[in-house]
Order: structure tokens, then C-alpha cells, then sequence
């Protein structure tokens, strides 16, 4: 079992900073809403971003896929009564010469054992796609 611990504590009424190891983030709790910091969805956006990130640095060396960047756009939509995330839509952008089934291995393993992606997955419709980037 791994377990994660975060500690966060209010700066003032325009943010908040949460910290773990040697690392620093700035939150963006004031109700105004500031431009230089992630606001909570964003974050669980973010969040996801970095599992599928850190899932292809696990994947890639297992499976020999050869790429030279990967890039992940994703969209959220809030309900407002009750507050919740009802839909994260994503799509997933490599620059590769693997083939269409190789990048669809890649993804199946990235929905597959991603830990954020697998709890997303359980609480709220979870809907991407995988593509080659534009030449």
C-alpha cells in the first residue's frame, strides 16, 4: 500500500498554498478567483494530466513505444446542485511514429492502471481519445 500526504493552510482571503516533500503549490481559494493559480477543478484537471503523464514515463520503456512529446487537453463540466464534476473529457495528443494500434495499447494501459485516472473513472464519466499530432 502507498499512502500520500499533502498539508495546506490558508495564506489569506485570496489564496492558499499546499506543500509536500519539497514542493510548493499556490491555490486559488479567493472567491474572486485569481488568474496565477489553480482553482480546485483545475486541479483535480491537473491531477489527472500528471497520472496519465507519469503512466506513459511507467508504460513507454515495458512496451518499446518510441515518441518524442505527449500532450493532454482536458475539459470539465460542473454541475451546480449538488456541486460536482459530471464529465471529464480528454484527448490525448503524441508525437510518434508508432502505428494506430500502438497508440491504442498505449492508452488502454493508460486508462488502465492510472490510480488517478482509475478513481476518476469510478465517480464520474470519464471520456478521451488518443491521436497522433498534426505534422
Amino acid at each position: 500500500m502507498l499512502d500520500y500526504r499533502v498539508q495546506a493552510r490558508r495564506i489569506d482571503d485570496h489564496g492558499s498554498e499546499a506543500t509536500t516533500r519539497d514542493a510548493r503549490i499556490t491555490l486559488d481559494t479567493s472567491m474572486a478567483g485569481r488568474p496565477d493559480a489553480f482553482n480546485p477543478a483545475e486541479l483535480l484537471l491537473a491531477s489527472l494530466a500528471a497520472c496519465m503523464l507519469k503512466g506513459t514515463e511507467r508504460v513507454i520503456p515495458m512496451l518499446g513505444f518510441s515518441l518524442r512529446g505527449i500532450e493532454i487537453s482536458l475539459h470539465g463540466v460542473r454541475q451546480d446542485k449538488p456541486p460536482r464534476i459530471i464529465r471529464i473529457d480528454y484527448e490525448i495528443i503524441v508525437d510518434t511514429d508508432e502505428s494506430d494500434a500502438r497508440l491504442d495499447l498505449l492508452h488502454r494501459n493508460l486508462r488502465k492502471y492510472g490510480t488517478i485516472t482509475n478513481t476518476l473513472d469510478a465517480a464520474t464519466a470519464l471520456v478521451g481519445s488518443i491521436r497522433r499530432k498534426d505534422a
